[in-house]
């Protein structure tokens, strides 16, 4: 192995700016990841920037396999053709699976390095 090899990547030390519960998303600049421990304000915690996670969903559209979807921060929903506002992230995830127009939650494939901060 490369004697410079830190990790695989997929999980990233952040530092909390309010308390942060496990499973909580956590935008990392213009990336979404997922809490994966509680991380108190002003504490430094695990936030796991790639995988599938069962996630917040709006209600209202429906998703297909393979859509791009974006994250409403002030909703704290995943949303698919969000009109974006400050502090959204664009095309940070795809449909990991179809979601049906009233589910609430979807299964998202986080993509780091793709999406937008707005």
């Amino acid at each position: 192995m490369a004697t410079n090899y830190v990790q695989p990547g997929d999980v990233i030390e952040y530092t909390a700016g309010a308390d942060i519960s496990s499973g909580d998303v956590v935008v990392v600049g213009d990336n979404v990841g997922i809490a994966l421990t509680d991380i108190a304000n002003g504490a430094t915690g695990s936030v796991q920037i790639a995988g599938v996670f069962t996630v917040p969903k709006t209600s209202g559209t429906a998703w297909n396999q393979g859509d791009k979807v974006d994250y409403d921060v002030s909703a704290g929903e995943f949303h698919k053709g969000l009109t974006a506002a400050s502090g959204d992230v664009e095309n940070c995830g795809i449909a990991f699976a179809a979601a049906a127009s009233g589910d609430t939650t979807a299964n998202v494939l986080l993509t780091p390095g793709t999406g937008t901060l707005n």
